[in-house]
This record gives C-alpha cells, structure tokens and sequence, in this order.
C-alpha cells in the first residue's frame, strides 16, 4: 500500500505532518513502514523531515532531489507498526519553494 502526498512548500512549515488528513496514515491492522522517500523544493537536501511511528520517532529523511520521488528515491525502513497506530512525518526543516513530496511504502 502506497501513500504519498505531495505538500505546497507555504504549508509544509517546521512541526507540520506531511502526511496530516491522510487515512492511510492510520490502520486498523498491524502493517509494516517498508520504505519512504522524499523529494520536492529548491534543491536536494535542503528539506528535513522526521518519521514517527506513534510517539517513537524511527527515521529522518532529507528531499533526495527536486521534482516528485520515484522507486530510486525510497529508502529503506522496515519497521513494524502496530494496529491503529499513526504514523507522522514532521518537518525538522521547510522547504525553500516549490512542493515537497512524500511517499510512503506499507506492507499488511
């Protein structure tokens, strides 16, 4: 199951959920986060981003490129999320310009 959500550079501000209102977000069984990439602004590396799992934080990511990410973008995650568990993806640091994009990769 893929998500991904793509965020206006004016919205994305530090502490915001890239992924906020998304009802993927959330299941109601056990899945696992297989891989998430991030792409969008400016430039590369010039957009932070924190991936939680509940309360527990379980990756950080810069954008790997401008434009929208694609399969060489995903980076491996691997980690287990329990049944209605959220899952958060905060900005540590805003994009610049131009939208920045998420995806997510899940496996039930």
């Amino acid at each position: 199951m893929l998500l991904s959500e793509s965020i206006a550079a004016a919205t994305a501000v530090v502490g915001y959920d890239l992924i906020e209102g998304n009802s993927l977000k959330q299941s109601d069984k056990p899945r696992s986060l297989i891989a998430a990439a991030l792409a969008g602004s400016a430039a590369a590396l010039d957009t932070l981003v924190d991936i939680f799992v509940g309360q527990v934080k379980v990756g950080a990511m810069y954008n790997s490129a401008v434009g929208a990410p694609n399969r060489d973008h995903l980076f491996r995650i691997g980690v287990y999320v329990p049944a209605n568990q959220e899952v958060h993806a905060y900005v540590v640091r805003a994009p610049v310009t131009n939208p920045i994009t998420i995806i997510l990769d899940f496996q039930e």
